[in-house]
């Protein structure tokens, strides 16, 4: 094939034809005929050449040029597309490394093996540029619902064409055990879409909380403008939900705008989901009240908060206990999903018993180590002391309001109390030596003698194995073991030291070491957005 005069307007028509059907620049399709006519003229030049060509954009002709490089006499490789400074000076008066030199070549007549490899090169550079059509157009619409038509379903997984794409279905996002057929209309959410060498690949899902959120953003208007906004799903596909919204307009009952009138809304939700189950719930910014809310039906009694440890215990009378609980746990597992929160659910039986059962041990507690009778034992518990340290340490004031107790008495009991912990402390200090622990760990700011005993029995004895100490060692954790959360004990946990306490005390060993720069610590804190462009790199 001859590049005449006649067909250069053709090869424009062609690229345009091409990039219309495709939906693609044209821009793309001529580059890709532009490489396949420089391929084509290497092969009639030869390879080692460097053949460049260009296709003017408005009349199609194609211009053929050899491009060749001002090198240094000693990098002299390849005499046909590069030469030296002195060899330059008949083409240019002053040249110079890095030049180039370019002469214009007779065009190519195309033989048939090389318009078959140039038609390859093309369909290449089409096929990559659709994919990157196709990545570009979905990527937007990650987080979003489409609508598609089934395409085939191979080993459960559904292959649905999504107009200029295919996405895919897998058998774990599909709801309970709904099944397809080709050409069947199905709704899913775009929950990823990733660049792969075969193209773009597209994952749907129909059982991601995200669906549900989007499906009702779609049904209630208050939602999709603003007014009423989602703060948590929680979702077990195709049996029950749990969605807590929030109102930002007085006027506006956002579980009411959910429902609609005649729970119109709420139930085109539940069709489109197979008939799963949803509570709406009302967002509430206080903790215990939206747990509360999330346990409904269920009526709860009493709700005691953790913060620190991100629990919180649920007492229930004792007939609505398999209410809140549900079947096979599946109310309160919701609950802790939409709350964040680790509940623990009792009944009211179960709390007073063991209440009872911590108030009869500091009552002991309090008759055996400040040498007191039961009733007034039970006088400091009933005032909400819990520990000798409490008692050691309190405002004389907080003593003196229990029935019975004068100053001379609050101060004896101070007294005590102090005496007991300075001789448990040196009791703990001498085992901790006799353990082998060192000066440089009991003497370390922030860990009392019986942490220091603690360290020593596992084997800790020195500021340099402490400073070595991960914080999860100290403070204890959760581990994911065969999918099953499992507890690692700290060793200074008994000591309710928190994860964050234990860091500090850790890199406070590290500095004092000489491990670690103080500087680079307050760089880092005062950059944390290069900190985590760093760790995403990485």
């Amino acid at each position: 094939m001859a590049i005449t005069s006649a067909n250069q307007l053709e090869l424009l028509q062609t690229a345009e034809a091409v990039a219309r059907e495709k939906m693609i620049d044209p821009g793309l399709v001529v580059e890709a005929m532009e490489e396949s006519l420089a391929r084509a003229a290497k092969s009639r030049y030869g390879s080692e050449m460097d053949i460049r060509v260009s296709i003017d954009r408005k009349t199609g002709k194609a211009t053929f040029t050899r491009v060749r490089t001002v090198v240094e006499d000693e990098e002299l490789e390849n005499y046909q597309s590069e030469l030296t400074v002195a060899q330059a000076k008949q083409y240019m008066e002053n040249p110079s490394v890095g030049d180039t030199i370019i002469d214009e070549v007779p065009p190519v007549e195309m033989g048939r093996i090389a318009a078959q490899s140039a038609k390859q090169v093309i369909l290449q550079k089409v096929r990559e540029a659709e994919r990157d059509r196709q990545y570009e157009e979905f990527k937007d619409r990650n987080g979003t619902i489409i609508n598609g038509v089934v395409k085939r379903e191979e080993y459960g997984n559904v292959i649905v064409d999504i107009g200029s794409g295919e996405g895919i279905l897998r058998r774990n996002e599909k709801i309970g055990r709904e099944s397809y057929r080709p050409n069947d209309r199905i709704r899913c959410f775009i929950k990823d879409v990733r660049r792969e060498p075969r193209g773009p690949q597209i994952f749907l899902s129909r059982t991601a909380p995200e669906f549900m959120a989007e499906l009702f953003k779609m049904e209630v208007p208050e939602i999709y403008d603003g007014i009423i906004e989602i703060k948590a799903v929680a979702r077990d596909p195709g049996s029950r939900a749990k969605i807590a919204v929030v109102s930002y307009d007085g006027s506006i009952d956002p579980v009411g705008a959910c429902v609609g009138m005649r729970g119109s809304r709420v139930q085109a939700v539940v069709n489109e989901l197979q008939g799963e189950k949803i509570d709406i719930i009302p967002w509430n910014e206080d903790q215990p009240t939206f747990l509360v809310n999330a346990l409904q039906p269920a009526e709860v009694s009493k709700v005691v908060l953790d913060e620190e440890a991100g629990k919180i215990e649920v007492v229930v009378p004792d007939e609505q206990l398999s209410l809140a609980i549900g079947r096979r746990g599946q109310n309160v597992r919701l609950a802790s999903q939409l709350t964040n929160l680790d509940i623990d659910i009792m009944t009211e039986e179960e709390e007073s018993a063991r209440r009872q059962k911590e108030f009869e041990a500091r009552t002991a507690l309090f008759m055996e180590t400040l040498d007191l009778d039961e009733f007034f034992a039970q006088l400091l518990v009933s005032e909400g002391f819990t520990n000798l340290e409490e008692v050691a340490y309190v405002e004389l004031d907080e003593l003196l309001v229990i029935d019975g107790v004068d100053e001379g008495t609050a101060e004896e009991l101070q007294a005590r109390a102090r005496d007991y912990l300075e001789a448990q402390a040196k009791a703990a200090l001498d085992n901790a030596r006799s353990l082998g622990a060192e000066d440089s760990l009991i003497d370390f700011e922030g860990l009392t003698p019986q942490m220091v005993e603690a360290l020593a029995k596992d084997d800790v004895k020195t500021l340099d194995d402490f400073a070595t100490c991960a914080d999860w060692e100290l403070a204890g954790g959760w581990t994911t073991v065969n999918g099953e959360r499992v507890k690692d004990e700290g060793l200074l946990e008994p000591f309710d030291v928190s994860l964050e306490e234990a860091q500090n005390l850790v890199m406070t060993a590290r500095i004092m070491l000489g491990w670690v720069d103080p500087a680079e610590l307050e760089a880092d804190a005062e950059d944390p957005e290069e900190e985590a462009e760093g760790e995403a790199e990485a």
